[in-house]
């Protein structure tokens, strides 16, 4: 017996028209950089516009690509910072067919035609202040047939088009072409820290299902009278989805651009009244030291609006969450997920019962969380035995739901799909615990682990509990070679300015919460760490840097016993 429900296809178009229905009047600010001043930097302009307006050019902008003679499934890739003209890209290129490509802004330029020759882009929508790039990008890429610049043209460009022209000069798309919600919609890249990127292509079904389920009050909590600010680019997994999200419940829009410094963070959400906004931990050590400088100076920013301070990306220090909360009353909620999850698969809301200023709810808020609706996760050993929920064993971290990749762009990478019990799985790459009420928390990376003595070290416990020391700005933990136990962690710390710490402080810091054979055999204080295109530690550059470091090249060690 089958039901007899209607069979509504769910596509992108339908989160257009749903602005157009009901949010037509809802604002959408930008931050766009409007010259420079005497010191060479971007100089802010306030943008403002309202969904209705956003609709109405994204329905143009489909239909001018379709008229440069494009097919349905091409791909139109961008290279743009987070602004309204990229929401245009995001609502209007998969409503004509088209799939939209976000390109990473921060990879080396040689990698950037790599992927757009790769994904074989037939045009590629590219921000203003990225436009020096565009000769070097037309000689590496070919089959590249158009450029629209993305803002007013900072020079002649030859062969190259004005994104407001070429908008405005079309008529809006009068019909939808006929789509399936499985076709592609949009494609991101992952980050590539191992070999060439791998890409991933996101259905419009996968699309429309993620934005419904990464809004409810468990998860990220958007609805039509919030103000989002998604500080994570455009660019990155689609800024995790919100641009989709805040779009189909209508939540207010706001856009930092190339102004992500906490001091540009911290008054954008004061006069946009933002109260959920999202980034990567490195954005919010920047605006937490902004707020500590300027209630300090008796100028504390006015917040009381915002509810959510979500972060993702890599794990955030439980001594970040506290600080958020009891230093500004400012409530952080970690979130997981990667490009082959489109992203989100958790959120770490507190459960029922359970204090989220007490010592059990930090805990839990340091977690990754517990899965979304739809989303399955498990946790498994080398050969794909499912190991025990008890919050302590450690396996490899496995996903699979509908908006989950079930593989990657033209198929490489597939030793990263498996079938158990009938079911496809994906392997995140991730070392992972799950306890019994389905709190996940990532141990590390499989390639970060630290392998002593037969037994495995979690980096991301010792990195998250080092920078909790009041005199640590940033810290990362990588392994080193060992001829006794075969490799021992060596601990790589940013000092605050002014300050410094010794090997042994940090010791008699972590000793309290750590097994002594986990304790770092060394530490080397650094200026600054290698961050990577999305904002975590490049540790591959770091393990590479101090390849042949033993604790006995540091003047700061002491002897620990396995």
């Amino acid at each position: 017996m089958q039901g007899n429900m209607m069979d509504v296809q769910l596509t992108v178009p339908t989160i257009l028209e749903r602005i157009r229905a009901q949010f037509a009047q809802r604002e959408v600010v930008s931050l766009l950089a409007a010259g420079r001043d005497e010191a060479g930097n971007p100089v802010p302009h306030t943008h403002r516009t309202t969904y209705g307006e956003v609709a109405d050019r994204s329905l143009r902008l489909g239909n001018a690509l379709m008229e440069l003679g494009l097919q349905k499934g091409d791909r139109v890739a961008t290279l743009a910072v987070n602004s309204f003209r990229h929401l245009e890209a995001y609502l209007g290129v998969p409503s004509a067919g088209l799939v939209l490509h976000t390109v990473n802004i921060r990879l080396h330029p040689e990698q950037v035609a790599w992927i757009l020759n790769d994904a074989g882009d037939r045009v590629l929508l590219i921000e203003n202040v990225f436009a020096a790039m565009v000769p070097a990008i037309k000689a590496a890429c070919p089959q590249l047939e158009h450029v629209i610049v993305m803002g007013p043209l900072p020079q002649a460009l030859p062969g190259v088009q004005d994104y407001d022209t070429f908008v405005m000069g079309a008529e809006p798309l009068a019909r939808y072409p006929q789509l399936d919600e499985n076709d592609a919609a949009a494609m991101c890249y992952t980050s590539g820290t191992t070999g060439n990127p791998k890409g991933v292509v996101y259905t419009h079904r996968s699309t429309v299902l993620h934005s419904l389920a990464s809004a409810p009050k468990d998860a990220l909590n958007v609805g039509e009278d919030d103000s989002v600010l998604p500080i994570v680019p455009m660019f990155h997994v689609n800024a995790w989805g919100l641009p989709y999200t805040c779009a189909m419940y209508g939540a207010k829009q706001v856009f930092a651009g190339v102004f992500s410094d906490g001091r540009s963070i911290a008054q954008l959400l004061q006069e946009e009244g933002v109260t959920i906004t999202a980034g990567v931990p490195t954005i919010w050590m920047g605006l937490l030291g902004e707020l500590d400088r300027a209630r300090e100076a008796g100028e504390p920013y006015r917040l009381q609006g915002l509810e959510r301070v979500i972060v993702g990306g890599s794990a955030a220090p439980e001594a970040m969450i506290r600080a958020f909360q009891e230093r500004h009353d400012l409530t952080m909620l970690q979130a997981w997920g990667m490009t082959e999850t489109h992203p989100l698969g958790t959120a770490s809301s507190v459960p029922f019962g359970v204090d989220p200023t007490s010592d059990e709810g930090y805990r839990l808020r340091a977690k990754q969380g517990r899965a979304v609706p739809l989303v399955f996760l498990d946790i498994v050993d080398e050969a794909h035995n499912r190991l025990p929920h008890d919050g302590k064993t450690m396996g490899r971290l496995i996903a699979r739901g509908p908006w989950i990749a079930n593989s990657y762009y033209k198929g490489t990478g597939q030793d990263n799909f498996f079938e158990l019990d009938g079911e496809l799985w994906f392997d995140t790459g991730d070392i992972s615990t799950l306890d019994e009420r389905g709190y996940m928390h990532i141990q590390d990376r499989s390639k970060d682990l630290i392998k002593s003595g037969g037994e495995w070290i979690s980096s991301v416990d010792l990195e998250n509990a080092i920078m909790a020391h009041p005199a640590v700005s940033q810290c990362a933990v990588i392994a080193m070679d060992d001829p006794k136990w075969d490799e021992r962690p060596l601990a790589v710390v940013v000092p605050r300015p002014g300050q410094t710490v010794s090997h042994e402080e940090l010791l008699a810091f972590l000793e309290p919460r750590f097994a002594k054979w986990w304790l770092p055999d060394a530490t080397v204080l650094t200026d600054s760490i290698p961050i990577g295109a999305t904002g975590k530690f490049l540790k591959r550059e770091l393990r590479e840097e101090y390849r042949g470091f033993t604790a006995g090249d540091s003047p700061q060690r002491s002897e620990q016993t396995q």
